[in-house]
């Protein structure tokens, strides 16, 4: 009875693990199945759902990068939240970011702020 509820205590997971989710066992925040979900869906090879990790790791990392230049344009303007015009200003003003958000002729449908998000 004590060697079983002491090994229970030990690691509480041993008896049934909780499911983990793929972005956990990836170590990232961005979502993996809904990445995996949407490049799907846009008609990308079915060979490239094996690079979701790689796609959403890049994602996550861009997103990173953006919102704290974001934070740090807020911050230089007294602000302690950052609003859309904050993330338009560091998109608008980096020129690595530029060549990944600028206009062509596919997208001239879309609102000139607008950017894509990941629902």
């Amino acid at each position: 009875g004590s060697s079983w509820q002491k090994t229970q205590l030990e690691n509480p997971l041993s008896l049934r693990s909780e499911p983990i989710s793929r972005s956990t066992r990836a170590e990232l925040q961005f979502p993996l199945s809904r990445v995996d979900r949407f490049s799907r869906q846009r008609c990308i090879t079915p060979e490239l759902s094996s690079s979701t990790p790689d796609l959403a790791a890049i994602l996550e990392y861009l997103t990173a990068n953006i919102l704290e230049l974001a934070g740090n344009e807020a911050h230089s303007q007294g602000r302690r939240r950052i609003t859309p015009e904050h993330v338009e200003t560091v998109v608008e003003n980096n020129h690595i970011s530029i060549t990944y958000f600028k206009k062509d002729a596919k997208s001239s449908d879309v609102e000139d702020n607008t950017l894509l998000v990941l629902a």
